[in-house]
Formats: structure tokens, C-alpha cells, sequence
């Protein structure tokens, strides 16, 4: 009987904790948000027509996917669910692609920063919709490189007789050998040294065009100079974020209890919590959408009143 389903639980010896309503209460307060977010980026054709907000957009629907999916993969843990391979790989596909998809595009972000301030004669033909579209399929390629890399170790080193077999539900099932962690590893590194190096370099880019700019074109870069600062810090819980797989990959070698109590430290902490947080200051520190966000609660709640 077991063999036809894909999906067997223990609900009865794991009941519902503590630590799953809360975690549900803030996915649901900070989907909330994400959507929010996102409805307001509808409500004017200048943020659907500029590379800046079509990038933001980007970053929005993919941490909302990702806090989907994360969300059902720690359901299943906490519950122990064990579910056949097969289908934990296709959960996991995504996983991995939009883990990957939110700091490329952040550095998509920081390059339109650059060219906006220090190339603005440029920047009209580099940043059009449509060079925005074929960059979005750009970052999307690019993000499937680590997800590419790992399946196939994973395919190369599996039995046909695995697939069929019953596991609990993480990204670390893929890791067969140890030389696996080693080259995820080794490829996730090499995404962040070269994404740390881009926001580096606009970085001190924008720094010099912002000493030697005056005025108007002073306050401008200094904003841009801001922004950039903020993309790093978004990077780097990005960063924090790709070592706890690492981390929960040690533990669960040693105790699956613990296991399952750093899984949900690190879920809440650095996956949970920068997802929202980090797309809802960008939004309100930017003029133009804060005033968009305001206006449509103002409409909200008038219209409730009435």
C-alpha cells in the first residue's frame, strides 16, 4: 500500500508545535507584505516600464516563491514526512533555482544603479524594458548553473532503485559524497565572489563620480551610494544564508532532533525574516514607491469606510 503513495507522514507522533504556528504566522504576515508590494508595483506604468522597478518586482516574486516552498519543506520535516525521491527533486529544483535568483538580481540592480550614474547618456538604451526582459531571462539562466551542477552529480552517483525510495524532503538528500558538498560548495562561492566583486566595483564607482559631483547630481549619487550599500547587506544574509545548508548537512550526521532545531533557527533567522524585511525597506526608502504604497493604503482604508 505504501509503495502507490508519494508521501507518508507521521502526524500522530509529531503534533502541531509551537514553533509551526509561529513559523506559519510569519510566512503568512510577510506573503502579505510581498503582495502588497507587488500590487503596488501595478498600480503605476512607470514602475512596469523602469528596468529599477521591473528588477524589484523580480526580487519580490521570487522570495515570495521561495518562502512557499521552503515553507512546505519544513512542514514536512517537523512532521517527518518522508516522500519519494522523485518528488523531493522536483521541489527541490526550485529550491535551488530561486535560492540563486534573488542576489543575482540584486546585482542586476546594482549594475542599473552604475550605469544610471555613471553612464546616463547610456542608460535610456541599456536599461529599456525590453533590454530588461532579455536580462531577466539572463539572471534566470544564470541562476540554474548551481541548481544544473548538483542534479547532475546527484544523477551521476544515484541507483535507478533510489528514486523510488522514501526520504525526508531537503536539498541535503542530494548529497551523496562528501566531494559533492565540496563542489557545491566550491560553485556557490564562486556566484558570491563574483556578485561581491560587481557590487564592489559600482561601488567605488558611483563613490567617484559622488566626490566629484555637486548639487542636485551630489544628493543623486550619494542615494545611489546608499543603494549599493544596501544591495551588499542584501548580499551578504544571501551569503549567510547559502552556509546553513552546510551547518544542518553536520548536524543531521549527528542527531536528527538537533537537526530539526537548527533547521528552524536558520529558516526563521536568515531565510525567514531578510526575505521580507529586505524588499520592504528597499520599497519604502524609494520616493516614488513609498508614495505609491501610501496612497493605495489611503485608498484601502477610505474605501472600507465607505
Amino acid at each position: 500500500m505504501a509503495g502507490n503513495n508519494t508521501l507518508i507522514c507521521v502526524f500522530l507522533q509529531r503534533p502541531l508545535t509551537d514553533r509551526v504556528m509561529t513559523v506559519q504566522i510569519l510566512v503568512i504576515i510577510f506573503l502579505c507584505i510581498n503582495m502588497l508590494l507587488i500590487v503596488t508595483f501595478f498600480k503605476k506604468e512607470s514602475f512596469y516600464t523602469s528596468a529599477r522597478y521591473i528588477l524589484f518586482f523580480v526580487t519580490l516574486l521570487s522570495d515570495s516563491f521561495l518562502l512557499i516552498t521552503t515553507d512546505i519543506l519544513l512542514i514536512l520535516t517537523n512532521f517527518r514526512c518522508s516522500v519519494q525521491v522523485w518528488l523531493c527533486i522536483i521541489i527541490c529544483l526550485f529550491v535551488l533555482v530561486y535560492s540563486i535568483v534573488t542576489p543575482v538580481t540584486l546585482t542586476a540592480m546594482t549594475l542599473e544603479c552604475y550605469v544610471a550614474i555613471c553612464m546616463p547618456l547610456r542608460h535610456g538604451q541599456l536599461c529599456s524594458t525590453r533590454s530588461t526582459m532579455y536580462c531577466i531571462l539572463i539572471i534566470h539562466g544564470l541562476s540554474s548553473g548551481p541548481c544544473i551542477v548538483i542534479i547532475s552529480m546527484f544523477f551521476a552517483t544515484a541507483s535507478i532503485s533510489f528514486y523510488s525510495q522514501y526520504t525526508i524532503c531537503s536539498v541535503e538528500m542530494f548529497m551523496l559524497y562528501r566531494w559533492q558538498d565540496h563542489a557545491r560548495s566550491a560553485v556557490s562561492q564562486f556566484y558570491f565572489m563574483i556578485m561581491g566583486i560587481t557590487i564592489a566595483f559600482s561601488y567605488v564607482q558611483i563613490m567617484k563620480v559622488a566626490k566629484a559631483a555637486s548639487g542636485e547630481n551630489k544628493r543623486s549619487t550619494q542615494k545611489g551610494v546608499r543603494t549599493v550599500i544596501l544591495h551588499g547587506f542584501q548580499l551578504l544574509l544571501c551569503l549567510v544564508q547559502l552556509w546553513t545548508p552546510f551547518i544542518e548537512s553536520a548536524v543531521l550526521q549527528i542527531d536528527f532532533n538537533l537537526f530539526l532545531n537548527v533547521r528552524y533557527f536558520n529558516y526563521v533567522l536568515f531565510s525567514l525574516t531578510p526575505k521580507c524585511l529586505s524588499p520592504l525597506i528597499y520599497g519604502l526608502r524609494d520616493e516614488h514607491f513609498f508614495l505609491a504604497l501610501k496612497n493605495l493604503m489611503s485608498a484601502s482604508s477610505y474605501s472600507k469606510q465607505t
